[in-house]
């Protein structure tokens, strides 16, 4: 029986090096509709999202940019996690990830799951959530603003 350490390093190798490796849509994309800038001055980490949207809904999601193995697995699985998702699912989508990475939470969700450990290193938690927290802000100044000129 695996203890709950290894299956914590093994999902590490296998979620976060994966991703890192061979992150999701790794490109900038032609003619995108919006850009959104992840940038942690502390680290240097820094992704540009881009977004192709078909009304309310995102059709397409790459990125590219640079920063550790934490923040670009993070980065990739929130681009594969969001594409054909309507805006508004997108919250409650980042409430379970932080749930299950920063908090711990029990779950199935391997990929969520692998970012567990960074609750032992707060100083990472900030990788983990960048781009998370970046589109949070566009989302908030986009839609927000929507509203206001309704």
């Amino acid at each position: 029986m695996m203890t709950s350490e290894e299956k914590l390093k093994q999902l590490y190798r296998k979620v976060i090096l994966g991703h890192n490796k061979t992150p999701y849509h790794y490109e900038a994309m032609e003619s995108p509709d919006f850009i959104i800038e992840a940038y942690n001055p502390l680290c240097g980490d820094k992704y540009k999202l881009f977004l192709k949207m078909d009304g309310d809904r995102i059709q397409a999601a790459s990125f590219n940019g640079y920063g550790c193995a934490i923040s670009k697995a993070s980065t990739s699985i929130l681009l594969q996690r969001i594409e054909g998702l309507k805006v508004t699912a997108i919250p409650a989508l980042r409430d379970q990830f932080n749930r299950i990475a920063m908090e711990g939470e029990e779950s199935t969700d391997e990929a969520f799951e692998a970012f567990s450990a960074v609750k032992e290193f707060p100083g990472r938690a900030t990788c983990v959530s960048l781009s998370w927290d970046s589109l949070m802000d566009w989302m908030e100044r986009e839609f927000n603003q929507n509203q206001n000129d309704n």
